[in-house]
Protein backbone atom coordinates (compact mmCIF):
# COMPACT_ATOMS: atom_id res chain seq x y z
CA UNK A 1 0.00 0.00 0.00
CA UNK A 2 1.22 3.51 -0.68
CA UNK A 3 0.58 7.13 -1.49
CA UNK A 4 1.07 8.40 -5.03
CA UNK A 5 1.83 12.06 -5.66
CA UNK A 6 0.06 13.17 -8.85
CA UNK A 7 -1.00 16.12 -10.94
CA UNK A 8 -4.75 16.56 -10.50
CA UNK A 9 -6.61 16.35 -13.78
CA UNK A 10 -4.12 13.82 -15.16
CA UNK A 11 -5.26 10.29 -16.08
CA UNK A 12 -5.54 7.98 -13.08
CA UNK A 13 -3.33 4.94 -12.57
CA UNK A 14 -5.32 1.70 -12.25
CA UNK A 15 -4.24 1.12 -8.63
CA UNK A 16 -4.18 4.77 -7.56
CA UNK A 17 -7.08 4.58 -5.13
CA UNK A 18 -8.81 7.64 -3.72
CA UNK A 19 -7.44 10.94 -5.09
CA UNK A 20 -7.09 13.84 -2.64
CA UNK A 21 -6.81 17.35 -4.04
CA UNK A 22 -4.37 19.33 -1.90
CA UNK A 23 -5.19 22.58 -3.66
CA UNK A 24 -6.35 25.93 -2.34
CA UNK A 25 -9.16 26.28 -4.92
CA UNK A 26 -11.29 23.73 -6.76
CA UNK A 27 -11.02 23.68 -10.57
CA UNK A 28 -12.69 26.62 -12.29
CA UNK A 29 -15.54 25.91 -14.65
CA UNK A 30 -15.98 22.34 -13.45
CA UNK A 31 -19.12 21.28 -11.63
CA UNK A 32 -18.52 19.80 -8.18
CA UNK A 33 -20.13 16.51 -9.16
CA UNK A 34 -17.64 16.20 -12.07
CA UNK A 35 -14.39 16.59 -10.09
CA UNK A 36 -13.85 12.84 -9.70
CA UNK A 37 -15.18 11.88 -13.14
CA UNK A 38 -12.71 14.28 -14.78
CA UNK A 39 -9.81 12.97 -12.62
CA UNK A 40 -9.33 16.10 -10.56
CA UNK A 41 -9.98 14.60 -7.13
CA UNK A 42 -12.42 12.54 -5.12
CA UNK A 43 -11.97 14.61 -1.98
CA UNK A 44 -10.86 18.23 -1.69
CA UNK A 45 -8.26 18.71 1.06
CA UNK A 46 -7.25 22.41 1.01
CA UNK A 47 -5.73 22.13 4.51
CA UNK A 48 -2.57 20.72 2.93
CA UNK A 49 -2.29 23.43 0.28
CA UNK A 50 -0.04 26.45 0.76
CA UNK A 51 -1.84 29.44 2.24
CA UNK A 52 -3.24 32.06 -0.11
CA UNK A 53 -0.65 34.50 1.22
CA UNK A 54 2.21 32.11 0.43
CA UNK A 55 0.89 31.39 -3.06
CA UNK A 56 0.54 35.12 -3.70
CA UNK A 57 4.12 35.69 -2.55
CA UNK A 58 5.41 32.81 -4.70
CA UNK A 59 3.74 34.13 -7.83
CA UNK A 60 4.71 37.76 -7.26
CA UNK A 61 8.15 37.35 -8.87
CA UNK A 62 9.82 34.86 -11.23
CA UNK A 63 10.89 31.63 -9.59
CA UNK A 64 14.57 31.26 -8.73
CA UNK A 65 16.34 28.59 -6.69
CA UNK A 66 16.57 31.06 -3.80
CA UNK A 67 12.82 31.87 -3.92
CA UNK A 68 11.97 28.16 -4.20
CA UNK A 69 14.05 27.44 -1.08
CA UNK A 70 12.23 30.25 0.76
CA UNK A 71 8.87 28.90 -0.42
CA UNK A 72 9.82 25.40 0.76
CA UNK A 73 10.78 26.68 4.21
CA UNK A 74 7.57 28.69 4.53
CA UNK A 75 5.33 25.85 3.31
CA UNK A 76 6.94 23.35 5.69
CA UNK A 77 6.46 25.87 8.49
CA UNK A 78 2.76 26.11 7.65
CA UNK A 79 2.50 22.32 7.69
CA UNK A 80 3.93 22.24 11.24
CA UNK A 81 0.71 23.82 12.50
CA UNK A 82 -1.05 21.26 14.72
CA UNK A 83 -4.03 20.59 12.41
CA UNK A 84 -1.88 20.14 9.28
CA UNK A 85 0.69 18.04 11.13
CA UNK A 86 -2.04 15.71 12.46
CA UNK A 87 -3.52 15.38 8.98
CA UNK A 88 -0.13 14.49 7.49
CA UNK A 89 0.34 11.92 10.27
CA UNK A 90 -3.10 10.45 9.55
CA UNK A 91 -2.37 10.11 5.84
CA UNK A 92 1.01 8.53 6.61
CA UNK A 93 -0.68 5.98 8.88
CA UNK A 94 -3.39 5.25 6.30
CA UNK A 95 -0.75 4.65 3.61
CA UNK A 96 0.17 1.42 5.39
CA UNK A 97 -3.35 0.05 4.86
CA UNK A 98 -4.62 1.52 1.58
CA UNK A 99 -3.60 3.09 -1.70
CA UNK A 100 -4.49 6.71 -2.38
CA UNK A 101 -3.01 9.75 -4.05
CA UNK A 102 -2.47 13.42 -3.27
CA UNK A 103 -2.11 16.05 -5.93
CA UNK A 104 -2.02 19.61 -7.18
CA UNK A 105 -2.49 21.40 -10.51
CA UNK A 106 1.18 22.40 -11.04
CA UNK A 107 2.79 21.01 -14.16
CA UNK A 108 6.30 20.78 -12.66
CA UNK A 109 6.29 18.67 -9.51
CA UNK A 110 9.83 19.76 -8.65
CA UNK A 111 8.54 23.34 -8.16
CA UNK A 112 5.24 22.42 -6.53
CA UNK A 113 4.20 22.01 -2.93
CA UNK A 114 3.30 18.39 -3.67
CA UNK A 115 7.02 17.52 -3.83
CA UNK A 116 7.38 19.06 -0.37
CA UNK A 117 4.27 17.25 0.84
CA UNK A 118 5.85 14.00 -0.36
CA UNK A 119 8.88 14.73 1.88
CA UNK A 120 6.67 15.51 4.87
CA UNK A 121 4.65 12.33 4.39
CA UNK A 122 7.84 10.24 4.27
CA UNK A 123 9.12 12.01 7.42
CA UNK A 124 5.88 10.90 9.11
CA UNK A 125 6.44 7.28 8.04
CA UNK A 126 4.32 7.09 4.89
CA UNK A 127 4.84 4.55 2.19
CA UNK A 128 5.14 6.72 -0.93
CA UNK A 129 5.21 5.30 -4.47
Amino acid sequence: MSIRVVRVGSPRAPDEGLRLGTVRRPPRGVRKEDYARLSYFDLWLPDLAPSALLVSWALSEPSTPKRWAAFARRYKSEMRAPAADRLIGLLAALSVQTDFSVGCYCEDESRCHRSLLRELLVEHGASVA
